[in-house]
Parts: structure tokens; C-alpha cells; sequence
């Protein structure tokens, strides 16, 4: 064992190394390889930035750390991500352990494009190791790098790894357990990074490409003649649309028989609970509370994962750089570029990440107004609302081939869209700042999507989801059912119990305010806690509903309950309110967050609030019109 891991040992301190490295580059996958599930996820200091930790045991048995960093493309910094790794590597960050090792992982099919960054941390003097990674994917397409060359030219360990096959990170391993202990570096200032010229950096990336590196790559004709379609000017955007119709047309389709499992689960054991129960509160309270709140919004898991196993084969094979680029010329028109299409497509999971990742657009007012319209797009928590009022009111039958119900989902996500390219563009005329930037995106080769990865970011989605039902809807409904029981009945009282609790007389009140968009009383209760979660909704309507009927006016599940109770006015104006619903508590905290102010969060439920309440008043009263 080397001196300077006793000592790291003796203090309690694993080394810790600093993975860094372009976007793309396979960077988070090499991470999870060595961690697993060690790992933990927390935020920088003062900021919204994700900040992922892992640790491993190196077959030689040493214990090591190992830092996930936002990916950059250079140490001059542009954005809030490069910012924080500049600070980290630079060991600047308050608080912040400066890495022992830094490992640059590059990717062999774009060594031009990365070596930029590894000769710019090179100049900060720290120890480092290049991991030259996806090298099969280099090899298929006719590229041949001397990783020993490579290693002489700059003077440094390099080896080859592939992150997303098992044992893909064995040499890297090896590696590390060669190199301690690491003598202890005296990093030059940042000022060395400035102290080469970009034109010289990139002269030196040519002259060691044209050592290392064959200059006969295949060209990769298949990814082309793919791009000849799905970017066609007429084609692609064709292409695109029929693509997200297929996915909705599938989150009701595929879904039908799962929901159908959960809901006979649920209410089985609701009934086995009330049968062996004796009547009282506590069985209120485990019937009508826990059971048919949080199970109203477990029911919907399976639409959310099949919503997103879809997302993220289009994510993993390649498609959505396309979808940006192809979307660039539309959202061009109202003032956005191309680069604002990742954060909204992020949007759809959670307006959460969608804002957090707005801090990659350099230009400030882009990415102000991209933070303001973000949570426009359809979150997975609006998802199971739309499902509930759609199975309620809408028939499950064909039109031209079509599945009904899923074109009307289709159509509430690109209401959503629509109105969203609308207040951008009302915001950039708003805001100054007309010019359009141009979009300048790197198109990564097609490619099967990696199971593994597919099973892991739709295991996150699934713990994500049953993590909120388990937590925070729990307590929530729990909170509702206690509100919506006490004070009880007084004797001789002729409507239900509810009726005159404090949610009851809450509801009430708020009436006055919802009448005119159509929205009884139970539907106001259930938009309170819809402001800490939207999904607590429908939890929240199966609680209000299970506590205001009774014996058989309650049937078995929520949906024929709202659907005799309901006007298809009130039905359509709900569903137009949620295309706009005000935005939930932690969304309006992250946007004060990166923002660095209160005005936009303000703004942001403010205009939210208005949309939603002109779009139900309207809706209600045309479909009252129409007959509805």
C-alpha cells in the first residue's frame, strides 16, 4: 500500500477522481459501470446543478470516489454546467474537495472535437488519465487510433474502455490502481488555459490526430441515407408528427391491460380491508384516505413508462438531435433556436429538470423565456388527470382507424406546445432580443438503444413516480382525508359528512371563484394539493368522492363516479385547465432558484393562472353551446 493512500485512508478519505469530458461522450455511462448502485445525487452548493458521487472497489481492493461532472466542451466557460466543472477541476469551488486524479474521457469517433478540452486541463498541471472510450464504435466505422502514440504525444496513461458493455472498464481499473499513489500536483492558475491561443489549441489537436490517428474513416453510410429522409425538409417534420401520434395512440392501447391489473388489485384489497374492518375512522381513514387516494395514482404508472420507453429509444438511438434540428426553423419563428428543444423535450417528464437544463442556452433571454414556457409542456404528472377525465367522458372507439381516446390526448400535449411557442414568442418581443442565433448541433451516428440503459432510466422513472405516490401523495391524502372528516356531521345533517368539514367548507368558498368555468365544489378541493403535486388530483378526487357517497352511489373506480356526477362542459374545461394548470410549488422554487430572482417565478403562475382560467371559461361555455 503506497504512502499516500495511507495517509488518505488513515484521515477517512477515499481518493477521489473527477470524471470529465465533452457531452456525449459516454462519461455518465462509464460512471454508472463503475458504481452501480453506489452512488448519490445531490445539487452544488447555491445551485440547481446535479451533482453525482459514486464509489468502487478496485479488483485490487482500493477504495476509490469518483465525481460525475456536468459535461463541457472547453475550461473557458459559457454556461452554468462549464462553470461548475472549470471551478471543480480548478479546485476554485467553496466547499468542494479538489480531485486527487482527473480521468478525460474522450470519444474515439470525435477525437477533433474533444482533445480541445483534455489539452486545456493538461495545462492546469493536474494528474490525469485519458480514457479513450466507445473505440468499437471507432473501429466499425474504419477508425484506427494508436492509443500508444496517443499516450507519447501527451504524455499521459491512455487506454481504451466501452462503457456500455460489461467489463468495458476493466483496463481503466487497472490503470487507476497503477497510478497511486499520485504525487501531489501544484496546479497552475486558470490562466494557463488563456495563455494558448483556440487557433493553437486546435493546430495542436491536428498535428496529433495526424500522428495517431488513420485519416480513412468510412463514412457511415447508413446514418446518411437515414438523415436523407427524417431530415427532409417536408418528410422530416411529417415523420416526426406521425411519431409522437403513434406514442399517444400507444399510452392508451398498451396501458389498458396493466391499469386494469392495478385497479383490480387496489380495489380488492380496499374491500378486504373494509370487510375486516370494523366501521370507524381508522377505517375511513386506510379506505377512503390511503387506499383510494394513492391507488387513483398508482393506476397510472404503466401509462408513464410506456410515455417514456418511447422517449428514451428516441433518445438512445439518436433521433433527438434531429428532432431539434428539424424543429429549429418553427421554433425560430418565435425567436427560440433549435437548442431549446432538449430542455422542452424534458419538460414532458418533469418541468423540473426541463428549467434545470435551460442553463446549457447561452444566450440569457433565450434561456429566460425557455424557463418560462417550459412547464407549457404536458409533465407525466398531468398525465394521469388527462387519463382519468378521458376514460370518464370519452368513448373508447375508432375513428378512421384511429383510437379516440389517444387522439385526444394527442391533441391536449399540442395544445400544450402550441400555446407555448405562442408565449415565446410574445416574451422575446417582450423581452428585446429579436435575432436569431444560429443552431449549431452535433448529429451522433444511429445506433440500436442499449437495453441496459433503457431498463435503468425506465426503472428511475418507475421510482420517481412510486417514490411521490409512497411520499409526498401520501401524506397529502392523508392530510385531505383529515380535513375532509373533521369537524363530523351534526346530528340530523342531510348532506354528506364532508360537507361540513374544513375541506367541505374550503371547496365552498372557492366555488364562488371556479362556478364560472364549470368546477363544483370537489373539484376545488382537489386543486388545492394539486398545487404541491398535480397528480395528488385525481388521489385527491377518489378521496373527496369515496368521503361524499356512499353504499352503491360509489362505484369501483373514480372514473364512472365523475362521469355521472360531471357535464362533458365541466369534463372539457378540467382538461383545458390542466393544459395550463398553474405550476406546482417545486417548479416555481427551481425557477427562483436559477433565475436568481422572485419576478419570474411570479410571472410564471401569474400568466399560467390567467391562461388556464380564460382557456376553461371558454371551453365551458362553447361546449355549453354546442349542448355539452
Amino acid at each position: 500500500m503506497g504512502v499516500t493512500e495511507k495517509v488518505m485512508q488513515a484521515v477517512g478519505r477515499a481518493p477521489m477522481i473527477a470524471l470529465l469530458g465533452n457531452p456525449n461522450c459516454g462519461k455518465t455511462a462509464l460512471f454508472n459501470r463503475l458504481t452501480g448502485a453506489r452512488q448519490k445525487v445531490a445539487n452544488y452548493a447555491g445551485v440547481t446543478i446535479e451533482r453525482k458521487e459514486g464509489q468502487f472497489t478496485s479488483p485490487a481492493g482500493h477504495a476509490y470516489r469518483v465525481l460525475d461532472l456536468p459535461g463541457a466542451y472547453s475550461l473557458t466557460a459559457h454556461t452554468p454546467d462549464e462553470e461548475i466543472t472549470r471551478d471543480v477541476v480548478a479546485g476554485l469551488r467553496a466547499g468542494e474537495t479538489s480531485p486527487d486524479l482527473v480521468v478525460c474521457v474522450v470519444d474515439a469517433t470525435n477525437l477533433r472535437l474533444n482533445l480541445r478540452l483534455v489539452l486545456e486541463v493538461q495545462r492546469l498541471g493536474l494528474p490525469m488519465i485519458l480514457c479513450l472510450n466507445m473505440v468499437d464504435v471507432a473501429k466499425k466505422r474504419g477508425i484506427e487510433i494508436d492509443a500508444d502514440k496517443l499516450a507519447r504525444e501527451l504524455r499521459m496513461t491512455v487506454v481504451e474502455t466501452v462503457a456500455v458493455q460489461g467489463g468495458g472498464e476493466k483496463s481503466l481499473l487497472r490503470a487507476l490502481d497503477e497510478a497511486w499513489p499520485v504525487a501531489p500536483a501544484a496546479a497552475n492558475p486558470l490562466a494557463a488555459i488563456d495563455a494558448v491561443s483556440v487557433e493553437d489549441t486546435q493546430r495542436e489537436v491536428r498535428r496529433i490526430l495526424a500522428i495517431v490517428a488513420n485519416d480513412n474513416q468510412a463514412s457511415d453510410s447508413l446514418s446518411e441515407k437515414i438523415d436523407n429522409v427524417v431530415l427532409h425538409p417536408f418528410a422530416g417534420p411529417v415523420i416526426l408528427a406521425v411519431l409522437m401520434f403513434l406514442i399517444f395512440q400507444a399510452v392508451f392501447s398498451w396501458a389498458e391491460a396493466p391499469m386494469d391489473f392495478i385497479t383490480g388489485t387496489v380495489e380488492g384489497f380496499g374491500a378486504i380491508v373494509k370487510e375486516h374492518m370494523a366501521d370507524g375512522i381508522l377505517r375511513s381513514l386506510l379506505v377512503d384516505g390511503i387506499i383510494a387516494g394513492v391507488g387513483g395514482v398508482l393506476v397510472f404508472l404503466p401509462q408513464i413508462l410506456i410515455l417514456f420507453f418511447f422517449i428514451l429509444i428516441l433518445e438512445d438511438c439518436g433521433y433527438l438531435p434531429r428532432a431539434a434540428f428539424l424543429l429549429d426553423r418553427l421554433m425560430g419563428g418565435v425567436g427560440l433556436s433549435g437548442r431549446a428543444f432538449i430542455p422542452l423535450l424534458s419538460s414532458f417528464a418533469c418541468a423540473i429538470p426541463g428549467v434545470m437544463a435551460a442553463r446549457t442556452i447561452q444566450n440569457p433571454r433565450d434561456r429566460i423565456v425557455t424557463i418560462m414556457i417550459a412547464p407549457l409542456m404536458t409533465c407525466s404528472a398531468r398525465l394521469p388527470v388527462y387519463a382519468l377525465v378521458i376514460a370518464a367522458f370519452i368513448p373508447e372507439r375508432e375513428v378512421y382507424g384511429m383510437n379516440l381516446q389517444g387522439l385526444v390526448l394527442f391533441c391536449l400535449y399540442f395544445a400544450g406546445i402550441f400555446s407555448a411557442m405562442g408565449v415565446a414568442w410574445f416574451m422575446k418581443r417582450s423581452l428585446g432580443g429579436k435575432r436569431q442565433q444560429p443552431l449549431m448541433l452535433e448529429l451522433p451516428s444511429y445506433h440500436w438503444p442499449h437495453l441496459r440503459n433503457l431498463a435503468i432510466g425506465l426503472w428511475e422513472r418507475a421510482k420517481i413516480f412510486v417514490t411521490r405516490v409512497g411520499t409526498v401523495i401520501l401524506s397529502l391524502m392523508i392530510l385531505l382525508w383529515a380535513l375532509s372528516s373533521f369537524p363530523g356531521a351534526p346530528e340530523g345533517a342531510t348532506q354528506p359528512a364532508i360537507w361540513y368539514s374544513i375541506a367541505g367548507m374550503i371547496g365552498r368558498a372557492l366555488e364562488y371563484v371556479f362556478a364560472p368555468i364549470g368546477f363544483n365544489w370537489q373539484i376545488c378541493i382537489a386543486l388545492v394539493p394539486g398545487m404541491a403535486a398535480r397528480e395528488v388530483a385525481v388521489g385527491a378526487l377518489g378521496t373527496v368522492y369515496a368521503l361524499s357517497q356512499s353504499g352503491d352511489e360509489l362505484a369501483t373506480s373514480l372514473a364512472p363516479v365523475i362521469a355521472s356526477t360531471w357535464s362533458l362542459a365541466t369534463a372539457l374545461s378540467l382538461l383545458a385547465w390542466y393544459v395550463y394548470a398553474p405550476q406546482c410549488l417545486a417548479t416555481l422554487s427551481v425557477v427562483r432558484r436559477e433565475t436568481g430572482s422572485i419576478r419570474y417565478p411570479l410571472m410564471m403562475a401569474g400568466y399560467m393562472f390567467a391562461l388556464a382560467y380564460v382557456a376553461s371559461f371558454i371551453t365551458y361555455h362553447a361546449a355549453r353551446l354546442l349542448g355539452a
